[in-house]
């Protein structure tokens, strides 16, 4: 083979190399050719609930997008540019259950070339919300499309308007069960909110039987709730009673807005390890993390928001300032006692992962007057606990051991005396 003159020149070997680089930048899909194909649908769910519905369009790409409201009848509609009509689309209708709290129909269809029309028809009117998600986990790119009601349920007066005075009287639980109630550990009614961590677009963890993080944690809540309102002057209000995704600040203001004395979040913990095992309970630290699990924890569930989708264009800026500026060492001393007492019990039912509270930066539990614990039933990425996890008999187990806890806090530590909501306060709150 001859030399090669002093100008530049290839060799036979860098040659190929470069011809199969060229190659490879036509045909990869993160070559500049791959970008002028068209977004394709991918998948389309619904997740309706009382508070909001949420509608969300995955997508291969990110794609330009425009929606206005249309009045008499109540309509949103958006427009998709540059995407091709699809069966997926075609089928949107079918999506929709009849007893959606918000959506009447959603249809698709070509309003011409190179863009599709949504047509979401309403029950009422609402206040849309419609942002895309960047790709984070499964999840490629999503198109959101949020309706809240322009007046959305206040969960403080569906609490008083299921329960009447707002509570379970002792009376009415011996009236109930045919039994004598026990003796109240508290003299006044005490709210409770139990939070069923993840849902909707975010299920949490997934375990090796396909189990959902979400949905062992809204059962193990319901039964937990149905104990508690049968407790002499307890009762329990739930962050999320359905699969919908509920973001981590609005968990924290609906305990605040109910005047909650306590906050459970709960969970389903999981590792990478499939031997990891226990139940754990863990209380907000406002200086670090009591150990490198605690923190690694911490990280994930903070996670949430961007798994479940979070609009980030709206702030709330007096809640972020409540959240960061009041000082919270009072509350979280009640959440470490509250938290003992729990973990106590949990003990009785399964082992513990950690024999202490343990403390980590989580989100959920900013409460700054909400004494917050969040409690990690078990392991979910266990294939024996998983399987637990899922019995209804080890459920009421869970249930039964937090409120015991729940109930040696109280015995130990009363609330202090408050402004009560009543009859008289119910009407006053009306009238206003």
């Amino acid at each position: 083979m001859p030399e090669c003159p002093r100008q530049p020149c290839l060799s036979r070997r860098r040659l190929i190399k470069f011809a199969g680089a060229s190659f490879l930048l036509r045909v990869s899909p993160f070559g500049s050719a791959a970008t002028n194909h068209p977004p394709s649908v991918r998948a389309v769910r619904v997740w309706p609930a009382a508070d909001y519905t949420r509608v969300t369009i995955e997508l291969s790409a990110s794609l330009k997008f425009s929606h206005f409201t249309i009045k008499d009848p109540e309509r949103l509609v958006v427009d998709l540019e540059g995407i091709e009509f699809t069966p997926v689309l075609e089928s949107l209708s079918d999506k929709i259950s009849a007893d959606d709290p918000n959506i009447k129909l959603l249809r698709a269809g070509r309003f011409k070339p190179d863009v599709v029309r949504l047509v979401m028809e309403l029950k009422n009117e609402v206040r849309p919300q419609v942002f895309e998600l960047s790709p984070v986990g499964n999840y490629g790119h999503r198109l959101v499309l949020d309706v809240y009601p322009l007046e959305p349920p206040d969960p403080l007066m569906r609490l008083l308007e299921k329960n009447g005075t707002g509570g379970t009287s002792g009376e009415g639980a011996a009236a109930k069960t045919g039994k004598q109630p026990r003796r109240a550990v508290v003299n006044r009614l005490v709210t409770i909110t139990l939070d069923p961590g993840h849902g909707g677009e975010d299920p949490g963890a997934i375990g090796r039987g396909g189990s959902y993080e979400k949905n062992i944690t809204l059962a193990i809540a319901k039964r937990l709730k149905a104990k508690i309102d049968n407790e002499p002057n307890m009762r329990a209000v739930l962050t999320r009673d359905t699969d919908f995704f509920v973001p981590l600040r609005t968990r924290v203001q609906k305990a605040r807005r109910t005047r909650s004395d306590l906050f459970v979040s709960i969970h389903a913990d999981a590792f990478v390890r499939p031997d990891a095992n226990g139940s754990s309970v863990f209380v907000l630290s406002e200086t670090g993390a009591s150990s490198s699990a605690a923190r690694y924890l911490a990280q994930k569930e903070n996670e949430a928001d961007l798994i479940g989708g979070v609009n980030l264009d709206v702030k709330d800026p007096v809640l972020a300032r409540t959240l960061l500026d009041l000082s919270q060492t009072a509350t979280i001393n009640d959440s470490l006692k509250l938290g003992k007492e729990v973990l106590r019990e949990l003990g009785g039912i399964n082992r513990l992962h950690k024999g202490s509270v343990e403390q980590a930066g989580f989100a959920v539990l900013k409460a700054p007057d909400i004494p917050s614990i969040l409690v990690e039933t078990a392991f979910i990425s266990n294939p024996k606990e998983e399987k637990r996890l899922n019995d209804k008999v080890y459920q009421n187990k869970m249930a039964d051991a937090i409120l015991a806890g729940i109930r040696r806090y109280f015995a130990k530590n009363p609330p202090l005396a408050k402004s009560g909501i009543t009859k008289g306060d119910r009407v006053r709150r009306g009238k206003a």
